[in-house]
C-alpha cells in the first residue's frame, strides 16, 4: 500500500481512503467471499439503532435510470446483538471501524449509543446518521426534530443538528462523523452546525428524496411511496455540495453519491473531499472498492503525486 494514500479522519488513521459506506455494506461478513476486506480503509456498519428494527414493508428497493431507490427503513438487530454478534468478525480484519448510529425518539438515544460505543474498544469512530430519509413520521424515528417532532429531519435544521452533535461529542471520545441529507436549501449552514458542535468531520451526501410508479397498476414502486435515491444519478448534486462545504468549514469531508470508477473518485477529492465512501456499487460489482484503490496508486505514480493530499480541493476555477 502507497504511503501516499494514508489519510486522517479527526483522530482517526487510515491507510487509504476508500470506504464502504454505510447501509450497502451490512456488517461487511456478507462481502467477504468477494474482495479482501483487509484492503479496505475503513468499514462503515450499517445503522444501529438502541433496540431492534424490522424496517420498512417491501417492496423496498426499484432500479432507475442511472440509480437506485431504497426505503429500508434502518432494519437492524440492535446496539446489544451488534455487539455480541457482528463486532467479533470485523474486529478480525484489522480495519479500523465506524459504526453508523440513528435515533428513534430523541437526542438521548444518541447519546446512549454514543456513550455505549465508547466503550467499545474495537470501535475506532461513530457516524452521527441524522439524514435517513426512509423513516416515516412516527414515534419510531429519525425524523425526530428537537423542536416539535414535525416529520423534519435533525439535518434539515441547523439548531437541532447542532444539539444532537454536541450532545454527542460530550458522550465520546471517539472520532465522530456528521452524515448530512442533501434534502436541505443550504448545506453549508447544516454543515456549520455540526462543526460548531463539536463534529471531527462530515459525510455527505446521504440519498436524495424521490420516488417511481409502475403505470400498469398506477401504484409505486415502493411500498412507502418516496424513498432514497442513489447512484451515478447524484452524483452531480453530490460533488456540487462537497465543494459547496468545503469552502466553508475547516473539518475533514467524506464525500459520497454515485462513485462507481477511480476517476469519480478523484472528482470527489479535487472539489474537497478528504476521504470516500462506496456505496450502490458494491451491489453491481462488489470489486468496485479495491478496484478503486489499485486506481488510485497508479493515478498517483502516474502523475508523480507524493501524497493524494495533494489533490484535496484542488478544484481550478
Amino acid at each position: 500500500m502507497r504511503e501516499g494514500l494514508v489519510v486522517n479522519i479527526g483522530r482517526l488513521r487510515l491507510k487509504n481512503p476508500v470506504m464502504a459506506a454505510s447501509g450497502t455494506f451490512g456488517y461487511a461478513e456478507e462481502f467477504k467471499h468477494f474482495i479482501d476486506l483487509k484492503k479496505l480503509g475503513a468499514i462503515v456498519t450499517k445503522t444501529i439503532t438502541l433496540k431492534p428494527r424490522v424496517g420498512n414493508p417491501p417492496p423496498r428497493t426499484c432500479e432507475t435510470p442511472a440509480g437506485l431507490l431504497n426505503s429500508i427503513g434502518l432494519e437492524n438487530p440492535g446496539i446489544d446483538r451488534f455487539i455480541d454478534e457482528k463486532i467479533p468478525f470485523i474486529k478480525s480484519l484489522g480495519v479500523p471501524l465506524i459504526v453508523s448510529i440513528a435515533s428513534e425518539g430523541g437526542v438521548e438515544e444518541f447519546v446512549s449509543l454514543a456513550k455505549r460505543l465508547d466503550r467499545v474498544k474495537e470501535v475506532s469512530a461513530i457516524e452521527l446518521n441524522i439524514s435517513c430519509p426512509n423513516i416515516k413520521n412516527s414515534p419510531q424515528s429519525t425524523v425526530y426534530s428537537l423542536q416539535k417532532n414535525n416529520g423534519q429531519l435533525i439535518s434539515q435544521d441547523a439548531k437541532a443538528t447542532y444539539e444532537v452533535v454536541k450532545m454527542a461529542r460530550k458522550a465520546t471520545r471517539k472520532t465522530l462523523i456528521t452524515k448530512l441529507s442533501p434534502n436541505v436549501t443550504d448545506i453549508t449552514e447544516i454543515a456549520q452546525a455540526a462543526q460548531d458542535g463539536g463534529s471531527d468531520c462530515l459525510a455527505l451526501i446521504n440519498t436524495l428524496m424521490g420516488m417511481s410508479v409502475d403505470v400498469r397498476t398506477r401504484k409505486p414502486k415502493i411500498a412507502m411511496v418516496t424513498a432514497g435515491l442513489s447512484g451515478p444519478a447524484v452524483r452531480p448534486v453530490a460533488l456540487r455540495m462537497v465543494w459547496e462545504v468545503y469552502k466553508k468549514v475547516k473539518i475533514p469531508i467524506i464525500g459520497m453519491g454515485g462513485i462507481t470508477d477511480t476517476e469519480s473518485v478523484l472528482e470527489f477529492f479535487i472539489a474537497g473531499a478528504s476521504a470516500i465512501a462506496v456505496g450502490t456499487a458494491n451491489f453491481i460489482n462488489p470489486r468496485t472498492m479495491i478496484e478503486i484503490i489499485s486506481g488510485l496508486e497508479k493515478y498517483l505514480a502516474r502523475n508523480r503525486i507524493k501524497d493524494i493530499k495533494e489533490l484535496i480541493g484542488s478544484l481550478k476555477i
